[in-house]
């Protein structure tokens, strides 16, 4: 039976579940009170500004990719809570800097011509470099910091030395991986850049630690963290995970317009892959959605499709206990990482609103959009 509450939001919508984020939230707390390092937001993955309250009672601050996200995570977060604001970006737009450098305390630069480039005018700040320890751990090219020719980081043969003003480094390399692949990337960066090591003040793990997921091994996460921050360098240690903070709590409501057969059965959403979860095409990723199973497991098969004219706005290919009708409510789940972050309305769809599920089991409308919104991005 149906949860009360999907029925009543209008779709396509994008759903933050409370109770779940606050799980998440509590596991990362675990991990900051057992090993003594610091954890941020990396909003690039989930940067629902309405739930940054909550967030900031458990973390320590946000990270950002430039400008805009700066901003944000200073707005919301650093300034009204007090919590720390850091930025990295491949190359700093001359323009910006300077602004950046008044509301972020920790800055990253992408190789030591940036940081000379830019150091004057980020006295205030504590400024890191990012290395490339060029070591693969995962198998996703276009995700991979460490692949041939990357333009992320500075590799050890263009690191003479560490200059002068740099407080911390900054490695991230890893995507949706267990700590075992962390400690793997972490006895490389001692292995190339260890010299280094003991002259700086913090080190930023990055992003990529899937550390909610149910199989993650959280004890050798904070043994390798406890290791080389307490029992060998002494410095801080960030973390800055974007998923593992949303992960599993959210969902994308759709509605189903209408059903047909051509070779085989096809419904078409009010949800669109290409629009509202990029991921789906760009990963690829197959969204689980609730009560549904995989082509051929269930007595009926559909492929769900979006409502553009894109050829290709497939959602995949899943099955069901009965036959979809129009009108009916299908929800995607693990849907709050990623997808409000890189959605767009190609095609002119609309951009599907966003809820908060209470833990009450109400919801609270946190953002809603309309024409002007396509509108006026143009």
């Amino acid at each position: 039976m149906q949860e009360s509450w999907i029925n009543k939001v209008r779709t396509p919508c994008y759903v933050i579940d409370e109770k779940r984020l606050k799980e998440n939230l509590e596991i990362l707390k675990s991990v900051k009170e057992r090993s003594g390092c610091k954890i941020l937001l990396a909003q690039k993955a989930y940067s629902v500004f309405q739930t940054y309250p909550l967030i900031a009672e458990y973390l320590d601050g946000c990270t950002a990719s430039g400008l805009y996200e700066a901003r944000l995570g200073f707005e919301e977060m650093a300034k009204p809570f007090g919590r720390e604001n850091h930025v990295f970006s491949p190359a700093y737009l001359d323009e910006e800097f300077d602004e950046i450098a008044k509301i972020c305390g920790h800055i990253s630069f992408n190789n030591i011509r940036q940081f000379e480039k830019f150091k004057d005018r980020a006295k205030n700040a504590s400024c890191g470099i990012r290395i490339n320890p060029e070591h693969s751990t995962q198998e996703h090219a276009i995700y991979d910091p460490c692949g041939e020719y990357s333009r992320l980081g500075t590799t050890l043969a263009n690191f003479p030395d560490l200059p002068e003003g740099v407080e911390g480094l900054h490695f991230h390399t890893l995507c949706e991986q267990n700590a075992d692949a962390l400690a793997e990337t972490m006895a490389e960066v001692v292995k190339k850049f260890g010299k280094y090591l003991g002259r700086i003040r913090w080190l930023n793990m990055g992003g990529g630690h899937h550390i909610t997921r149910p199989d993650y091994d959280i004890d050798l996460l904070v043994e390798t963290i406890r290791f080389w921050k307490n029992d060998t360098y002494g410095f801080e240690v960030y973390l800055e995970p974007g998923e593992a903070i949303a992960l599993n709590a959210g969902y994308l409501v759709t509605t189903v317009l209408d059903t047909f057969t051509n070779g085989m059965d096809i419904a078409i959403t009010d949800a669109s892959a290409a629009c509202h979860m990029p991921d789906v095409l760009e990963m690829p990723y197959r969204p689980n959605i609730r009560g549904a199973g995989a082509k051929g497991e269930k007595p009926f098969t559909y492929r769900l499709g979006g409502n553009t004219c894109l050829a290709g706005d497939i959602i995949g290919d899943y099955s069901f206990d009965s036959k979809l009708c129009e009108g009916d409510r299908l929800v995607f789940e693990d849907m709050a990482i990623y997808s409000m972050c890189k959605n767009n309305t190609f095609n002119g769809m609309a951009l599907p609103w966003i809820y908060l599920l209470k833990e009450n089991g109400g919801t609270e409308l946190v953002k809603s959009f309309s024409y002007e919104d396509f509108k006026e991005r143009l």
